[in-house]
């Protein structure tokens, strides 16, 4: 009789996922690993995905991306909203031409809703209603964001619980859904069937061992996006778009605020801690969807030898 050794299944293409809050260096890592392995980026950032916005988006200038390429980065006109679902397809899309091409497709951002969204694809939601959503700002420019979270918080309380009071755009869209659904919003995402792509994923977060110190990265750097010409950016796209408040581009940490202070809404020599706040709220978003949404592998992002520990274990993950 002849023994047959078990047939392994075929492993499936490799992907690799750096995912991380603002300022936790991702960006560096990603070009790391580009240096040493057959990768190419992808980038994973709602913010990015609007042309003419750079400085408060931290974009990679022309040179870096010279070098190194993104892909879905500079896709639509700050005048547009770009969603989640679209970003999946996209993000698809371009990892099955990376590998078409013999490459490892390498995705990068801070934008934990995306990864979420390729992981385990989306729910089945009502699509958006231009008329209910104008009504719900129109309401929260009465009570305010905060008042509309505390209602949120009545019909959707797991939904509430894991967003800010003054996160707007989320805010408005779990609303939307409740009142379009008659039902919550983390309801109809527990109900959805996970779609994860045909990819082995390594997932990589980016953690800071000390808060603070990551409260000091963001500092510096919100103050050298001011010093870089932050508000002669939002100037220009208030001149060369139709844009207002409540469109998801200005509503971007930076944006907003800079906004505010050219509007007289906030005093000028308020600008720089208004943004270092609004950007230190959103990493510590980052952190907890990272910490509680996904099985990542982490690291120090402080550590002086995280590129040089990350490039390992990747290689070891492609070997």
């Amino acid at each position: 009789m002849v023994a047959f050794a078990a047939m392994k299944p075929p492993r499936l293409p490799p992907a690799i996922l750096i995912m991380g809050p603002t300022a936790s260096g991702k960006t560096a890592v990603a070009m790391a690993l580009a240096d040493r392995f057959p990768v190419e980026l992808i980038s994973v950032d709602s913010a990015q995905v609007f042309r003419d916005m750079d400085i408060g988006t931290a974009k990679p200038d022309r040179a870096t991306l010279a070098r190194y390429p993104h892909r879905l980065i500079d896709l639509i006109s700050p005048e547009e909203s770009y969603s989640t679902a679209r970003f999946r397809n996209d993000a698809l899309a371009a990892m099955e031409a990376i590998t078409a091409a013999g490459k490892v497709p390498l995705l990068v951002g801070g934008t934990m809703l995306y990864f979420r969204s390729l992981l385990q694809g989306l729910a089945e939601l009502p699509p958006a209603d231009a008329g209910l959503r104008a009504a719900l700002d129109a309401e929260a420019a009465i009570a305010g964001w905060p008042a509309m979270h505390a209602k949120l918080a009545l019909l959707d309380p797991a939904t509430a619980a894991r967003l800010h009071p003054t996160d707007s755009q989320r805010l408005q869209r779990a609303l939307e859904i409740c009142q379009l659904s008659g039902r919550p919003m983390s309801e109809l995402l527990a109900e959805s069937e996970p779609q994860k792509p045909p990819y082995d994923f390594l997932s990589i977060g980016l953690l800071p061992s000390l808060r603070s110190a990551l409260h000091e990265r963001i500092a510096e750097r919100f103050t050298a996006m001011l010093q870089g010409g932050l508000d002669e950016e939002v100037r220009r796209l208030r001149q060369n778009y139709q844009l207002h408040l409540n469109l998801p581009s200005m509503r971007c940490v930076g944006y907003r605020q800079t906004w505010e202070a050219q509007e007289g809404i906030i005093a000028t020599p308020e600008l720089r801690e208004r943004g270092i706040f609004a950007t230190r709220q959103l990493a510590k978003r980052q952190i907890t969807w990272l910490t509680n949404s996904f099985a990542a592998e982490n690291f120090d992002c402080l550590d002086p030898a995280l590129s040089e520990k990350i490039a390992s274990r990747v290689g070891a993950f492609l070997a």
